[in-house]
């Protein structure tokens, strides 16, 4: 059981936003919606106030809360990726109708932020060869959208 649940708060799109993530990613699926059932000062009685879902295994909610809080990059979600594949999909799905901004971050349509990674740049980082890792740190400072080939090509020094 997950004890700790992210929950994220939505200016009346959590459901649409939780219906999105649940179509990007993998063992995904939405868990309860939960209509108000009386009015509060983010929705109406009846609205959905509040969605859980699962990504990738993981439990997460989504709240309707209203206007004023806006997601920043204080806090964002990291995406493990295998592969270049796997890179590209989550940041094209990812990035639809929102930013891509640098160091394989983007923000999706709703303000969340995200790092789309691929687990060889966290190897390359970590190389014992400190010249290897100061060049992948270097190429990747100059990415928005992360390339294996061009991180292995910059620890390699070409």
């Amino acid at each position: 059981m997950q004890r700790i649940t992210p929950f994220l708060w939505f200016d009346g799109q959590a459901e649409e936003a939780a219906r999105f993530y649940v179509s990007v990613f993998p063992d995904s699926r939405i868990e309860r919606v939960v209509k108000a059932p009386t009015e509060t000062p983010s929705v109406s009685a009846g609205e959905v106030l509040l969605v859980e879902f699962t990504l990738d295994g993981a439990r997460y909610a989504g709240l309707n809360g209203g206007p004023g809080v806006p997601f920043n990059e204080a806090v964002s979600l990291h995406v493990d990726c295998a592969d270049q594949a796997e890179v590209d999909h989550y940041w094209e799905a990812l990035s639809a109708g929102g930013r891509t901004i640098q160091c394989g971050w983007l923000e999706d349509r709703w303000g969340l932020r995200w790092q789309v990674v691929p687990t060889r740049m966290h190897e390359l980082l970590s190389d014992p060869d400190p010249e290897r890792a100061r060049r992948t740190m270097e190429a990747m400072m100059q990415m928005e959208k992360l390339i294996i080939a061009d991180l292995e090509r910059a620890a390699d020094g070409g």
